[in-house]
Order: structure tokens, then sequence, then C-alpha cells
């Protein structure tokens, strides 16, 4: 009996400092919200982020991913900054996050040595790690949507990052309530990577952000 009574309050201690963390991470990176800013009044900064998201079988990104690029296009335009980094998923030969990326923006008239790709941005965390780690990025604008952009501001900002978001979003995706659910978790994630200080999976050599895109580039125009 005496057993049970141990087990079971151990199960609502830690059933209890979960809700505690889940609620605590809501709240501090819900905060983030008010650097999401627009084209005209987000401050100018050394490159807008792109963070990656899924590509199409045919290799085109998908909507959720287009809007990000059109958003960043329009802000490089605006000379909000003057390079661009593509962040995302290019672990293997047969999926490519960052190419698809690139060739969309040089489509829309980017100039190929302000766009620099970040083959490994397997996630939020690594893209912003890696912008400040590898890129040696201090200010960033963040090109993504609305329900996910406190996530990526919050991680900046906890790694150094004076990063502000302007949201991407053009369209409805129909997937909202699956956006939502999964970011209430992904949240979580970000929190304690945050809190102990997580490394992403790949380092690397660092690259000077004010140089030629095209040093990071593996293919051909």
């Amino acid at each position: 009996m005496r057993l049970a009574r141990l087990i079971w309050g151990g199960v609502v201690i830690v059933v209890g400092l979960a809700i505690a963390l889940f609620f605590s991470a809501q709240a501090a990176i819900g905060s983030l919200a008010s650097r999401i800013l627009t084209v005209d009044t987000v401050p100018v900064a050394q490159v807008i982020i792109v963070p990656g998201a899924s590509v199409l079988p045919s290799g085109q990104p998908s909507d959720v991913l287009k809007d990000r690029l059109l958003m960043a296009d329009e802000l490089y335009a605006a000379g909000k900054a003057p390079k661009i980094i593509v962040s995302g998923d290019h672990g293997s030969p047969d999926y490519d996050e960052v190419n698809a990326m690139r060739r969309y923006l040089l489509t829309l008239g980017v100039a190929p040595q302000d766009i620099f790709l970040d083959h490994a941005g397997f996630d939020t965390y690594d893209t912003m790690y890696r912008a400040r780690n590898i890129f040696g990025v201090t200010s960033a604008i963040v090109s993504s949507q609305t329900f996910h952009l406190p996530r990526a501001l919050y991680i900046g900002q906890a790694l150094g990052l004076d990063a502000y978001g302007v949201a991407a979003e053009r369209q409805p995706y129909g997937k909202d309530e699956q956006f939502a659910l999964r970011e209430r978790f992904a949240v979580v994630k970000a929190y304690v990577d945050v809190l102990l200080g997580a490394l992403p999976e790949y380092e690397g050599a660092t690259v000077d952000i004010t140089g030629d895109g095209q040093v990071t580039w593996d293919q051909g125009l």
C-alpha cells in the first residue's frame, strides 16, 4: 500500500511538472509575438532568414514555403536586408529544400550572390543556431507564418540574435488546426532546447555572411 502511494505520488509530481513546463513554454514563447512587424515597420537587418518547409515531389516549394520566399523577396526588394539565408533539410540526395528555395528566389530576381544556403536546418532551433554561430548573424528578419514566428524569434533572441519576424501567409492552407496543434508541442521542444543549450545536428565551418552566397551552393545556376 505504501509503495502504491509512493508510485502514485511520483506520477502526480511528474504530470504536474510536465503541465508546468508546457504552460511556461507557451507563455515565454507567446510573448515574442510583439516582435512580429510589417514590411514597412520592421527594422533593417543583416539578413532575412527563410526556415524550410515541405517541398513537393516535383521539386517545387509547397504553398507554405512559397509564401515564405515571396515575403523574403518583398523584404529584400524593400531594402530591409542585403542577404537571404534559406535554411532547410538537405539531408539526403532525394530531398532538398534549400535548392528548391534557391531556384525559386532566382526566378523572383534575387541576385545569386545574395542567396546563402544552410543545408542543415533540420528544425527551427538548428536554423537559428546556425544563423548565429555558423553565419555570424547578429540581426535578422525571419520570414514565416504567424503560427511559427514566435518560436523562431524566441530561439533567436535566446541565442543572441536581434530577431524580428514578418508574417508570410498570403492564402489559407487548409491545415490551420493541424499546424496549431503541432506548434503547441514544438514550442515545448524549443523551450527545452534553449534551457539545455542544445547543439544542432551539424555545426561546421563558419561562413562570411557579407560575402558571396554562392560559396554555400552545391549546384550551379
